[in-house]
């Protein structure tokens, strides 16, 4: 009995140590706020869809039609290195489909056009716009 007795106290003095140093610890570390606004300017649909790769120009296009249409747009294609067309700029990663969430295929086309750098527009109908960073070019499928 007394040796359990023991046990349980050197426990829980241990355990008091560890919650101490853990507090004090807690208490000396700064968190710095995340400020890396560009990976907030657009999202991905899902975990597949392949962004890594978007060269600095055609991040800052997603970034320019968040800013003008005050939402965040969804990427719901990119790099596609072996599917598509075979001059299409989502082989090089150059493009990006999108769609942003309450605003019409219009609006997103209307921003992406003030863009700088954009190159090639496109328009899907099915509420998807695509970007990329290649030659100027504009077309709809619809």
């Amino acid at each position: 009995m007394h040796t359990t007795l023991s046990l349980v106290l050197a426990g829980l003095f241990t355990l008091s140590c560890c919650v101490n140093a853990e507090a004090q610890t807690s208490k000396k570390t700064k968190v710095r706020p995340f400020n890396n606004t560009a990976s907030l300017a657009y999202t991905v649909q899902t975990v597949s869809v392949k962004i890594g790769c978007f060269p600095p120009q055609l991040r800052a296009i997603l970034s320019h039609i968040a800013a003008k249409t005050g939402r965040i747009p969804v990427v719901t294609s990119g790099f596609r290195p072996r599917s598509g067309r075979a001059h299409s700029q989502h082989r090089y990663c150059n493009a990006a489909d999108i769609r942003v969430a309450g605003v019409s295929e219009r609006a997103i086309i209307a921003a992406a056009q003030t863009a700088p750098g954009i190159g090639g527009i496109g328009r899907y109908c099915n509420g998807i716009v695509h970007v990329d960073v290649g030659p100027k070019r504009r077309w709809s499928y619809c």
